[in-house]
């Protein structure tokens, strides 16, 4: 079985290219650049702004809610994927990390654990596609069958598309293809940080295996195998550090919008929203925002779990016969994984289970707040 992590990143490579971040991989330079300033002006900056331009100035209150909960996602996405832009090099960075504990992955017991990685993360996939494909097929579908001829989304255009076929079906085109990229950044905003949590999830599980096999061969320097894995625990902190200063800020605008976002979506489905398509991709787009989050929060915490386990697996080795010197890099190795690795967002929230479920708990209550305000 041949290990290399780093083929899982592979669609994230192609997107990243096509969304003009890639310019330093690239042989044409100068052409990529141009292209690059072209696509993030005309998406990454104006697709939010066009949505914004038009906020709680449309002709019904359904166009409000479409309208407020398209802008802050796609406002979130823009400013998600410049921080992440702006960070880029620790991409590069994460991957050298992986290579060298790809290299450390050698008994049968640890490449079982690689090759789950596979269902793993082709159920993170399904997950995303599950998420962007039906709210992009609905929004869609609810232009097409609008009694009367509207955008997609509501919004301000520096020409009039209202009076004028031509203008019409150019801004609609804007918007279809704007959206498809605003969901290209979005894929690679959370797909990316959930793919690599789970790979180090992997690699300390496959670690941990190690460090029980340690002295069990008398035929191997016992203390060569220990400070080969405490370089293995020391690379998987710098790896763990490294995607949560990449992912940090953005986790923290994700958890505001996800919360802001469930409560208008949930809001507008039970007391706004009238027809049938719309309340369709109302249901979908309220179901897929806490979904865009929960693989991360997930592996987030699987992380501190197996962090926190690590001290099991050096008292399982065979440690008691070996020298002074031995037990006492054990000990220093043990003292070490007793400190807690926790990812924060923004530093102050936990990427967490707990601060998933949080969210959806902000939303009620944001929910409650629209509900007495009616009454």
């Amino acid at each position: 079985m041949i290990i290399n992590s780093l083929s899982f990143f592979r669609s994230h490579w192609t997107v990243w290219s096509v969304l003009g971040v890639t310019y330093r991989q690239t042989k044409w330079m100068q052409p990529y650049i141009v292209y690059s300033l072209a696509v993030n002006l005309l998406v990454t900056v104006w697709y939010p702004l066009h949505l914004g331009l038009m906020l709680f100035k449309n002709a019904s209150l359904t166009e409000d809610i479409l309208n407020l909960t398209t802008f802050a996602t796609c406002f979130a996405c823009s400013l998600k994927f410049s921080i992440y832009a702006y960070n880029f090099d620790k991409v590069q960075r994460m991957e050298q990390l992986l290579r060298q504990l790809d290299l450390r992955v050698k008994s049968a017991a640890e490449k079982t654990i690689y090759s789950q990685l596979r269902t793993q993360l082709r159920n993170i996939l399904f997950v995303f596609i599950g998420i962007y494909l039906p709210a992009g097929v609905f929004a869609e579908l609810a232009f097409i069958f609008k009694d009367e001829p509207s955008l997609m989304y509501p919004a301000w255009f520096p020409f009039d598309c209202v009076n004028s076929t031509r203008n019409f079906y150019i801004a609609h085109v804007y918007q279809i293809v704007g959206i498809g990229y605003q969901l290209m950044q979005n894929y690679v905003n959370d797909c990316f940080p959930a793919v690599v949590l789970c790979l180090i999830s992997a690699h300390i599980k496959m670690l941990y295996v190690r460090l029980e096999q340690v002295g069990v061969d008398d035929a191997e320097d016992a203390e060569y195998q220990l400070e080969t894995c405490i370089t293995d625990h020391k690379r998987l902190l710098e790896l763990f550090q490294t995607i949560e200063s990449f992912m940090s800020l953005p986790m923290l605008i994700q958890f505001a919008v996800t919360g802001l976002n469930v409560c208008i979506s949930i809001a507008g489905l039970l007391f706004f929203v009238t027809e049938p398509v719309s309340i369709v991709y109302f249901f979908f787009y309220a179901m897929a925002m806490p979904l865009e989050i929960f693989p991360i929060c997930y592996y987030s915490t699987d992380n501190e779990l197996w962090f926190g386990n690590l001290h099991y697996s050096a008292f399982s080795c065979n440690w008691i016969s070996q020298h002074r010197s031995f037990k006492k890099k054990l000990m220093l190795f043990v003292e070490r994984s007793l400190k807690g690795s926790t990812a924060l967002a923004g530093g102050m929230l936990r990427i967490h289970v707990n601060t998933f479920f949080s969210t959806l708990k902000f939303a009620y209550s944001l929910f409650t707040i629209i509900i007495r305000m009616r009454k």
